[in-house]
């Protein structure tokens, strides 16, 4: 017995030394050192590892924005479709990225040391309401990219859904509002959206534009009413050009000269507007332009000038015709030779007019299956409105602009032939040249 307590005794004195050697060896290991340091310093503690929970939350985004992205880029590039390749223009993949960041703090929060319960709550809170805020934000940027990938398709210029798509995203907005708040709150999100009821009012009120315009857009997309692309004007706004987007707030018009015009879409049904797309899908553009012919020259034509006319390729057959007529017509009344009154006889206006007709007829530039006509207006002060009213075979309007110039150049030019002159305002010259011929007559 004896032996056997001495033995135990020898025991007990080698396992105290043993645990006297470990505890020396770890204050002198590194790791045990700091490891004491940390929890005589808490503070220290917790605040170096929210520094490093911080910097593996960055390094992770950093990580998946250069490493992770640049791959998916790289995939975009080497396959057919084109609509992976708007996914990543939409940044659809780089606003998906921050959840990585926002897991890891959620996560890792819990293994940072001396953090009260209530900060560590606070945290995990916040980083689920960035967790959603990072899902709608991507949800919106999915919304663009279908957008984007829907306007390359022939169909989205009949059929816009820019507006219906905005209504999504406004919805999709105000259910993360509530939900992010209810997470701050720590209450049931159920309790919030029975609050909405009570809240209808305030809400009509602050989304009365965006309702109208739902509706309006809503309208003008199901009777065809606006498309992107179509040239319209709009006095009351001072509108004049194509419209370049149609969204649901409001519709944005490029003017001629170059700047935007943004009207409210439900504006469209409050004031009148003008859609020339009907011009462009019938595939004539009007001219109708008149010149002032001065009365003073309107005269009958002699014979001799009926017989120059009537070697007019343009005018031959008009002018045998008509020969023919007044011919009959004078004989049939028996109608006295010398009485001018009492004879029908062409005039230089009227063969102006049937050889403008037949010089349109001929043009390759004029459609001839929509009206056609020379006709004259009621008399003005600055002369006889002589009307040309037609339609050009191309809707482009420089090439609309081309023909039309061309078609008076000639008339202009012509006008002179028949005896006829331009009314024109007197300028100064002309005064000073009245002035000097009546100098130079005698008194």
């Amino acid at each position: 017995m004896v032996q056997i307590s001495a033995i135990l005794q020898a025991t007990a004195q080698d396992s105290a030394a043993g645990s006297i050697a470990r505890a020396a060896l770890a204050e002198t290991e590194p790791g045990g050192a700091v490891h004491q340091w940390l929890e005589l310093h808490p503070v220290l503690a917790a605040l170096i590892g929210l520094a490093v929970l911080a910097g593996v939350a960055w390094l992770s985004l950093v990580v998946v924005r250069r490493v992770v992205l640049r791959f998916l880029a790289l995939l975009a590039r080497r396959t057919p479709t084109f609509w992976d390749e708007v996914a990543l223009e939409s940044r659809l993949f780089r606003r998906l990225a921050w959840i990585v960041p926002v897991l890891i703090i959620h996560r890792g929060i819990l293994a940072v040391p001396n953090l009260p319960d209530d900060l560590v709550r606070l945290v995990q809170q916040l980083a689920v309401a960035s967790f959603i805020l990072v899902l709608v934000r991507a949800f919106s940027a999915l919304l663009t990219a279908i957008n984007e990938i829907y306007q390359r398709y022939p169909r989205a210029k009949d059929r816009p859904i820019k507006g219906y798509l905005q209504v999504v995203n406004i919805v999709a907005h105000l259910v993360a509002v509530i939900l992010m708040i209810a997470t701050l709150l720590d209450r049931s999100p159920v309790v919030l959206f029975s609050g909405l009821g009570a809240m209808t009012a305030i809400l009509m009120l602050v989304f009365r534009d965006s309702i109208l315009s739902l509706v309006a857009g809503v309208q003008l997309t199901t009777n065809d009413l606006i498309r992107v692309g179509d040239w319209i004007e709009m006095p009351q706004f001072n509108a004049d050009g194509d419209v370049i987007d149609i969204a649901l707030n409001s519709v944005s018009v490029q003017n001629w000269d170059k700047t935007i015009t943004v009207i409210p879409t439900h504006k469209f049904l409050e004031h009148s507007f003008k859609n020339w797309r009907g011009m462009f899908e019938s595939g004539g553009r009007r001219i109708k332009r008149a010149i002032y012919i001065d009365m003073s020259t309107i005269r009958f034509l002699t014979e001799e000038e009926i017989e120059h006319f009537g070697r007019f390729a343009l005018l031959r057959d008009y002018i045998a015709q008509k020969k023919k007529e007044i011919e009959e017509y004078n004989r049939a009344q028996q109608v006295e030779e010398g009485v001018i009154a009492n004879a029908r006889r062409l005039t230089n206006i009227g063969t102006l007019r049937a050889y403008i007709v037949q010089y349109l007829r001929q043009h390759p530039g004029i459609h001839q299956d929509m009206t056609l006509l020379v006709r004259q207006l009621s008399p003005t002060p600055e002369g006889l409105p002589l009307e040309i009213y037609a339609f050009t075979n191309d809707t482009r309007w420089v090439v609309y602009e081309g023909i039309q110039s061309d078609i008076f150049d000639h008339i202009l030019a012509m006008v002179p032939q028949f005896g006829l002159r331009v009314f024109q305002k007197p300028a100064g010259q002309d005064v000073i040249k009245a002035v000097r011929e009546m100098r130079l007559e005698p008194v």
